[in-house]
Protein backbone atom coordinates (compact mmCIF):
# COMPACT_ATOMS: atom_id res chain seq x y z
CA UNK A 1 0.00 0.00 0.00
CA UNK A 2 1.47 3.32 -1.08
CA UNK A 3 1.26 6.15 1.88
CA UNK A 4 2.18 9.97 1.36
CA UNK A 5 3.10 11.09 4.87
CA UNK A 6 2.72 14.97 5.56
CA UNK A 7 6.75 16.39 6.61
CA UNK A 8 6.94 19.98 6.94
CA UNK A 9 5.71 21.64 3.66
CA UNK A 10 6.27 18.37 1.56
CA UNK A 11 5.20 14.49 2.24
CA UNK A 12 7.56 11.46 2.25
CA UNK A 13 6.52 8.65 -0.42
CA UNK A 14 5.91 5.37 1.87
CA UNK A 15 4.77 2.00 1.05
CA UNK A 16 3.28 -0.39 3.81
CA UNK A 17 3.73 -4.09 3.26
CA UNK A 18 0.71 -5.66 5.42
CA UNK A 19 0.20 -8.75 6.56
CA UNK A 20 -2.95 -11.19 6.01
CA UNK A 21 -3.03 -11.93 9.31
CA UNK A 22 -3.81 -9.65 12.51
CA UNK A 23 -0.40 -8.13 13.68
CA UNK A 24 0.81 -6.35 16.89
CA UNK A 25 4.35 -5.54 15.45
CA UNK A 26 5.98 -3.04 13.08
CA UNK A 27 9.13 -2.62 11.71
CA UNK A 28 10.02 0.73 10.01
CA UNK A 29 12.99 0.98 7.30
CA UNK A 30 14.68 3.32 5.12
CA UNK A 31 17.69 4.15 3.30
CA UNK A 32 21.17 4.87 3.15
CA UNK A 33 22.36 8.40 2.00
CA UNK A 34 21.92 7.38 -1.69
CA UNK A 35 19.32 5.53 -3.19
CA UNK A 36 15.49 5.32 -2.01
CA UNK A 37 13.28 2.99 -0.08
CA UNK A 38 13.46 0.40 -2.96
CA UNK A 39 16.67 -0.71 -2.30
CA UNK A 40 16.68 -4.22 -3.00
CA UNK A 41 17.56 -5.41 0.33
CA UNK A 42 14.74 -3.14 1.94
CA UNK A 43 12.31 -4.08 -0.14
CA UNK A 44 13.23 -8.07 0.72
CA UNK A 45 13.40 -7.72 4.07
CA UNK A 46 9.99 -5.94 3.73
CA UNK A 47 8.49 -9.26 1.99
CA UNK A 48 9.76 -11.41 4.23
CA UNK A 49 8.20 -9.48 7.70
CA UNK A 50 5.29 -9.30 6.34
CA UNK A 51 5.23 -12.38 5.38
CA UNK A 52 5.48 -14.01 8.58
CA UNK A 53 2.85 -11.49 10.20
CA UNK A 54 4.87 -8.06 10.82
CA UNK A 55 4.14 -5.11 9.24
CA UNK A 56 6.58 -3.17 7.72
CA UNK A 57 7.04 0.52 6.67
CA UNK A 58 9.65 1.52 4.38
CA UNK A 59 9.87 5.40 3.48
CA UNK A 60 12.18 7.21 1.21
CA UNK A 61 13.60 10.40 2.76
CA UNK A 62 16.31 11.96 0.00
CA UNK A 63 18.54 14.28 2.58
CA UNK A 64 22.47 14.23 3.48
CA UNK A 65 21.66 15.78 6.59
CA UNK A 66 21.54 13.45 9.88
CA UNK A 67 19.52 15.96 11.82
CA UNK A 68 16.71 16.30 8.48
CA UNK A 69 16.79 12.43 8.40
CA UNK A 70 15.94 12.07 12.28
CA UNK A 71 12.99 14.70 12.37
CA UNK A 72 11.38 12.49 9.10
CA UNK A 73 11.61 9.44 11.20
CA UNK A 74 10.26 10.68 13.89
CA UNK A 75 6.92 11.98 11.54
CA UNK A 76 7.12 8.51 10.16
CA UNK A 77 7.08 7.15 13.49
CA UNK A 78 4.14 9.57 15.03
CA UNK A 79 2.47 8.51 11.71
CA UNK A 80 2.75 4.64 12.80
CA UNK A 81 1.72 5.75 16.23
CA UNK A 82 -1.54 7.77 16.08
CA UNK A 83 -2.70 5.31 13.41
CA UNK A 84 -5.82 3.43 14.42
CA UNK A 85 -5.68 1.07 11.52
CA UNK A 86 -3.01 -0.23 12.10
CA UNK A 87 -3.13 -0.10 15.80
CA UNK A 88 0.15 -1.81 17.50
CA UNK A 89 1.58 -1.94 20.30
CA UNK A 90 5.55 -1.60 19.60
CA UNK A 91 7.95 -0.94 16.50
CA UNK A 92 11.37 -1.80 15.57
CA UNK A 93 13.37 0.99 13.80
CA UNK A 94 15.49 0.35 11.28
CA UNK A 95 17.50 1.62 8.33
CA UNK A 96 21.08 0.95 6.22
CA UNK A 97 23.60 2.82 6.15
CA UNK A 98 22.79 6.54 7.08
CA UNK A 99 19.26 5.14 7.74
CA UNK A 100 20.65 3.05 10.65
CA UNK A 101 22.26 6.55 12.32
CA UNK A 102 18.20 8.22 11.76
CA UNK A 103 17.31 5.44 13.65
CA UNK A 104 19.49 5.21 16.47
CA UNK A 105 19.33 9.00 16.77
CA UNK A 106 15.71 8.43 17.28
CA UNK A 107 15.95 5.62 19.71
CA UNK A 108 18.26 7.27 21.61
CA UNK A 109 15.59 10.75 21.72
CA UNK A 110 12.67 8.48 23.17
CA UNK A 111 11.85 8.28 26.59
CA UNK A 112 13.13 5.32 28.82
CA UNK A 113 9.21 3.61 29.63
CA UNK A 114 8.35 4.34 25.86
CA UNK A 115 7.24 0.71 25.11
CA UNK A 116 6.33 1.56 21.47
CA UNK A 117 10.10 1.01 20.48
CA UNK A 118 10.89 -2.54 20.63
CA UNK A 119 14.55 -2.34 19.35
CA UNK A 120 16.70 -0.97 16.58
CA UNK A 121 17.93 -2.97 13.57
CA UNK A 122 21.13 -1.13 11.77
CA UNK A 123 22.22 -2.73 8.59
CA UNK A 124 25.64 -1.45 7.52
CA UNK A 125 25.35 0.67 10.72
CA UNK A 126 28.27 3.57 8.83
CA UNK A 127 30.42 3.88 11.83
CA UNK A 128 32.99 5.68 10.35
CA UNK A 129 33.93 7.07 6.80
CA UNK A 130 36.53 5.22 4.69
CA UNK A 131 40.22 5.42 6.48
CA UNK A 132 38.61 7.75 9.28
CA UNK A 133 38.75 4.97 11.60
CA UNK A 134 39.88 7.69 14.86
CA UNK A 135 36.13 9.24 14.32
CA UNK A 136 33.68 6.98 15.82
CA UNK A 137 30.20 7.98 14.75
CA UNK A 138 28.86 6.19 17.87
CA UNK A 139 27.59 8.95 20.13
CA UNK A 140 24.04 8.33 19.91
CA UNK A 141 24.69 4.34 20.29
CA UNK A 142 25.46 4.67 23.95
CA UNK A 143 22.31 6.16 25.19
CA UNK A 144 20.02 3.76 23.75
CA UNK A 145 18.44 1.30 26.07
CA UNK A 146 16.31 -0.68 23.61
CA UNK A 147 17.97 -3.75 22.13
CA UNK A 148 19.61 -3.38 18.93
CA UNK A 149 21.24 -6.06 15.94
CA UNK A 150 23.65 -4.38 13.50
CA UNK A 151 24.05 -6.56 10.72
CA UNK A 152 27.37 -5.63 8.61
CA UNK A 153 29.81 -6.89 5.73
CA UNK A 154 32.98 -8.35 7.34
CA UNK A 155 34.51 -6.17 4.47
CA UNK A 156 32.71 -3.09 5.17
CA UNK A 157 35.10 -0.35 4.67
CA UNK A 158 32.81 2.43 6.55
CA UNK A 159 32.69 -0.10 9.94
CA UNK A 160 35.83 -2.18 10.80
CA UNK A 161 34.93 -5.16 12.94
CA UNK A 162 37.22 -5.13 15.85
CA UNK A 163 35.39 -1.67 16.16
CA UNK A 164 31.68 -2.05 16.20
CA UNK A 165 32.67 -5.01 18.45
CA UNK A 166 34.25 -2.86 20.34
CA UNK A 167 31.91 -0.15 20.80
CA UNK A 168 28.86 -2.71 21.22
CA UNK A 169 30.46 -3.94 24.54
CA UNK A 170 30.54 -0.83 25.76
CA UNK A 171 26.60 0.02 25.07
CA UNK A 172 24.26 -0.60 28.01
CA UNK A 173 21.94 -1.94 25.90
CA UNK A 174 21.65 -5.66 24.92
CA UNK A 175 23.23 -5.95 21.57
CA UNK A 176 23.55 -8.67 18.62
CA UNK A 177 26.18 -8.93 15.64
CA UNK A 178 25.64 -10.50 12.56
CA UNK A 179 28.74 -10.23 9.79
CA UNK A 180 28.36 -11.16 6.35
CA UNK A 181 31.32 -12.79 5.80
CA UNK A 182 33.12 -10.77 2.91
CA UNK A 183 30.84 -8.38 2.35
CA UNK A 184 30.98 -4.77 1.69
CA UNK A 185 29.05 -1.64 2.71
CA UNK A 186 26.48 -2.17 -0.39
CA UNK A 187 26.60 -6.19 1.05
CA UNK A 188 27.96 -7.68 -2.20
CA UNK A 189 30.31 -10.55 -1.97
CA UNK A 190 32.11 -11.48 -4.70
CA UNK A 191 30.88 -14.61 -6.49
CA UNK A 192 27.99 -14.69 -4.26
CA UNK A 193 24.59 -14.18 -5.69
CA UNK A 194 22.72 -11.14 -4.12
CA UNK A 195 19.26 -13.28 -3.64
CA UNK A 196 21.65 -15.68 -1.10
CA UNK A 197 22.68 -12.87 0.44
CA UNK A 198 19.49 -10.99 1.07
CA UNK A 199 17.90 -14.33 2.70
CA UNK A 200 20.95 -14.45 4.97
CA UNK A 201 20.44 -10.87 6.21
CA UNK A 202 16.02 -11.47 6.11
CA UNK A 203 17.15 -14.65 8.12
CA UNK A 204 18.95 -13.16 10.94
CA UNK A 205 16.56 -10.05 11.02
CA UNK A 206 13.44 -11.77 11.55
CA UNK A 207 14.51 -14.51 13.61
CA UNK A 208 15.72 -11.21 16.06
CA UNK A 209 12.33 -9.47 15.81
CA UNK A 210 10.72 -12.71 16.76
CA UNK A 211 13.36 -13.28 19.93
Amino acid sequence: VKVKIPFGRKCLDAVLSIPEKALTHGVILTHGAGGDMNFPHLVSLAACLASHGILCLRYTCKGLNLAYRTNAYKTVVEYLKSSDEYNLSGVFFGGRSMGSRAAASVVCQAPDNDDFVQGLICLSYPLHRPRLQNKLRDEDLFFINAPVLFVSGSADDMCEKNLLEGVASKMKAPTKIHWVEKANHGMEVKGRAADDIMMEINTQVLGWVKE
